[in-house]
């Protein structure tokens, strides 16, 4: 792999004004790590710079290791994705829930993309007993299993409850990714930071209306998240899904994820927490043969819906067992699979290549996975580096 046209364009988004803040890429190519690269600004406001050890808040992307997550426990013990969830969490059967399977989950069909119920900074730090109950209690906010909303963070609420039924253990999300993931192969990635490390998380800020207006000249399709994000009623299951929990808000105007105060939170739908390396290192010990048999990797490999119009979102995105997906730049039968975050971190995976390419940012963007133009720069140059 030659990284010199990669290094050209991560240093050209710094000099073309696209990075604001700092940025961090990190790609393995056939298991070994192959780019490392940080740099700008950790905290822009105090001139604290992009160190080695700057972490970041990584939003959706840590759903592709909660995926992988409960993808080792089915294969592990032999369950079925169309098991019942209420087969392991009686409970959750209530309100129509009974038929929601763990592949529901996964695709984001369980009708439980806004929860109703508020969820509080105390319940969320230490009593996973109540989180049970207001998942239990919830209505679905539509059929379960017959359309498919995203759910942006009661994904990790969901996953978590579920490892904790099908796991011998009894363990919760995080403490399953460490035991069988993070500590066995000394990776920096957390669901749940301790306070003391706060200081090593970078300080996220949220984009001027000037740097939006580029991004969308940039690329038009960009429009579509603006109006995810500006465009919504109020009762609208968008506007739902915003207001709970409160401690999670994100517009224009504040990015409540700055708060220390809830990186101790275990929370894999938006919480993970780590650096560019760490992420990429979990997937390219995926593909070295950790983790999933090869069975399970293959399947894993596609997406079950394809360019299907989210119903929470109402765009089109491809999408399935827990992961998002993009189309292969160059091979139009293949895929990557992973999970991009809010502000424009992304995970992504090519099995065909043994490629893993993770790229963090602090400056938020409005564009996500592949209408990121920072990301997708680093990915296409990428490519180009082994074709």
């Amino acid at each position: 792999m030659s990284v010199f046209g990669l290094l050209i364009y991560y240093r050209k988004n710094f000099s073309d004004g696209w990075e604001r803040e700092g940025a961090s890429i990190a790609i393995f190519w056939q298991g070994q790590l192959v780019v490392d690269l940080y740099g700008g600004f950790a905290d822009k406001s105090s001139k604290a710079e992009w160190k080695e050890n700057t972490r970041t808040v990584l939003f959706s992307a840590s759903k592709a290791v909660a995926a992988l997550a409960v993808h080792m426990l089915v294969e592990r013990n032999s369950l079925a994705y169309s098991d019942a969830v209420s087969k392991f969490w009686p409970e959750f059967a209530k309100n129509g829930k009974e038929s929601v399977t763990i592949e529901d989950i996964l695709n984001h069909k369980a009708g439980l993309a806004a929860i109703d119920t508020p969820i509080l900074i105390k319940d969320a730090l230490s009593n996973p007993k109540r989180i049970s109950e207001i998942l239990e209690n919830q209505k679905p906010n539509w059929e379960p299993g017959t359309k498919s909303g995203y759910h942006a963070v009661s994904f990790g609420w969901l996953t978590d409850q579920l490892v904790r039924r099908i796991d011998s253990k009894g363990r919760s999300m995080a403490e399953f990714v460490r035991n069988e993931i993070t500590h066995k192969h000394d990776i920096d990635f957390h669901l749940g930071l301790p306070l003391t490390e706060s200081y090593t998380v970078s300080r996220l800020s949220m984009p001027n209306w000037m740097y939006i207006m580029r991004e969308v000249l940039y690329d038009p399709r960009t429009l579509a998240f603006l109006g995810i994000l500006h465009i919504r009623s109020k009762n609208s299951l968008r506007s739902r899904m915003a207001r709970n929990p409160e401690w999670i808000n994100i517009n224009s105007k504040i990015c409540t994820l700055n708060n220390p105060e809830i990186f101790p939170i275990e929370q894999a739908g938006a919480l993970g927490i780590g650096k560019a390396k760490d992420l990429a290192c979990i997937f390219a010990k995926l593909l070295s043969g950790e983790f999933l048999s090869r069975k399970t990797l293959e399947y894993i490999s596609r997406p079950q819906m394809i360019n299907h119009r989210d119903f929470v979102l109402m765009v089109p995105v491809s999408k399935g067992n827990g992961f998002m997906y993009e189309r292969h730049p160059y091979k139009k039968d293949k895929w990557l699979f992973g999970h991009p975050g809010f502000g424009g971190t992304t995970i992504m995976v090519s099995p065909d290549d043994q490629l893993v390419i993770a790229y963090v940012t602090n400056g938020l963007k409005t564009g996500m996975g592949e209408l990121n133009g920072t990301y997708r720069r680093i990915r296409d140059a990428t490519f180009n580096s082994i074709k």
